[in-house]
């Protein structure tokens, strides 16, 4: 099984989550929030993520991680702060040698409940369906958990892929439709999302 990590970055919770994956099968490890004091400075703040995650990194060694790309909202300060968390989140992982995917609030949500238009509500059902054990006290600890999901069924997706171009590599051009299919909807899943 290879164990992976799925982080919700946020300036005052980022929530975090842990599975591991053997193909569809996925087992819950462990899932939480690490937190910063609102009233401390930013470059505070930031620091205890980052020893947080850190943290989280060395004790329970994800081979992978997913994280969850920021959408642009309104209010121009909330989104200078949620990208300078999600900096933190990416860095966190990268720093240890962890392969870090990114995924789009549509594209976790599509891969958990079958639609990207499901509600923060339905994601969490969902989340509690395919892991049971998980204790998800956080709503940021169960979109941890469902972004860990997203990834899990992404690189199985792509585990296939590969094993269908490698077997059809006596056949020019076999799997090469498939695999620019689904190149050709990750690329429109960003330009959504």
């Amino acid at each position: 099984m290879v164990r992976l990590m799925g982080l919700d970055p946020g300036l005052r919770y980022t929530g975090w989550g842990v599975i591991e994956a053997r193909g569809s099968q996925l087992r819950h490890v462990a899932d939480g929030v690490v937190a910063s004091q609102a009233g401390d400075p930013l470059p505070l703040r930031l620091r205890a993520l980052y020893e947080g995650l850190q943290a989280l990194v060395e004790r329970y060694r994800p081979a992978e991680a997913a994280v969850e790309r920021v959408f642009v909202n309104p209010n121009g300060a909330s989104t200078l702060k949620l990208g300078q968390a999600r900096g933190v989140a990416l860095l966190v992982p990268a720093l240890a040698g962890i392969v870090v995917g990114e995924y789009t609030p549509r594209a976790v949500k599509s891969a958990v409940t079958g639609s990207g238009a499901a509600t923060k509500e339905q994601v969490a059902m969902m989340v509690r369906q395919m892991l049971p054990a998980a204790s998800m006290k956080q709503a940021d600890a169960s979109d941890a958990l469902a972004i860990a999901i997203c990834h899990a069924h992404h690189r199985a997706s792509h585990s296939r892929l590969a094993a269908l171009g490698a077997a059809g590599a006596s056949r020019p051009g076999f799997g090469a439709g498939l695999s620019q299919r689904v190149e050709g909807q990750e690329l429109q899943e960003r330009r959504r999302g």
